[in-house]
């Protein structure tokens, strides 16, 4: 049998055209754009491992000739009579040894810590998400003003307004009882005030309900007139008791 007849034949049955099938497409997050602008947006500056932008040097600064050379102080002139540093110690002078305390430092130590003030930590606030820290005495927020001395005073000028105000209010009384004694008007007092005012309302709450009670359909002439007549008197009525529940003083003149 024909070894080279059967090998061709078996690779006649794997067509020419064959292609791999394509590969899936790759998982992308719909929100990976907003991601990254939302990143970008809250980003502190300055926190990364330099400058986010780094200036270029101006051409017109080169570096010169001799510019980085060390330059010598100014030269003292020497005076013989200038006071001397004090002489090094002789061979033969040895420090003073073997002094001890008899102080013990741990149970003093000890001592000031238990019985010490416990320091307060400083005040501060935070503004930020971030966590950035501020001095809380200089930012205002502490109500310092109540320690002045002028706290709480009412102000000069209120006080020469309020006199004014009584002074004007004295006056009109005094121009009111000269009138009354002129046109001889009589006051309310707040009892008959209070009645009148009661018995404004009474009539008003009368009114209503014959309003309310009125039919539906305005179909004829007389309906009209009525329900044009009932409105008018609700509304004189709201008129004179608004004028009576705002002014507590009320004078009628005696007939």
């Amino acid at each position: 049998m024909d070894t080279t007849c059967f090998s061709e034949s078996i690779y006649n049955l794997i067509p020419i055209d064959w292609k791999e099938p394509p590969q899936p497409p790759r998982y992308s997050s719909i929100f990976k754009t907003s991601v990254k602008e939302d990143m970008q947006k809250h980003k502190t500056a300055m926190k990364t491992m330099g400058p986010p932008k780094v200036e270029v040097p101006s051409p017109k600064d080169f570096l010169k000739k001799h510019s980085k050379e060390k330059t010598l102080p100014p030269q003292k002139k020497f005076d013989r009579n200038e006071p001397k540093k004090p002489p090094v110690p002789l061979r033969t002078e040895h420090p003073v040894m073997g002094i001890q305390s008899e102080k013990n430092f741990i149970n003093t130590n000890a001592a000031d810590v238990i019985m010490g003030v416990a320091k307060k930590p400083k005040p501060i606030y935070v503004d930020k998400r971030t966590g950035d820290k501020h001095d809380l005495e200089t930012s205002g927020l502490v109500p310092k003003y109540i320690n002045k001395k002028d706290y709480g005073v009412t102000p000069e000028y209120i006080c020469k307004r309020n006199e004014e105000v009584k002074k004007a209010q004295e006056e009109y009384d005094n121009y009111i009882q000269e009138n009354l004694r002129k046109a001889a008007m009589k006051r309310l007092s707040d009892e008959e005030r209070e009645a009148v005012l009661q018995g404004l309302k009474k009539n008003w709450e009368g009114v209503q309900k014959e309003f309310q009670s009125l039919s539906v359909f305005i179909d004829s002439i007389p309906k009209k007139i009525r329900k044009q007549k009932l409105e008018e008197e609700m509304k004189q009525l709201e008129h004179d008791i608004d004028v009576i529940e705002k002014h507590k003083i009320i004078y009628i003149a005696n007939k």
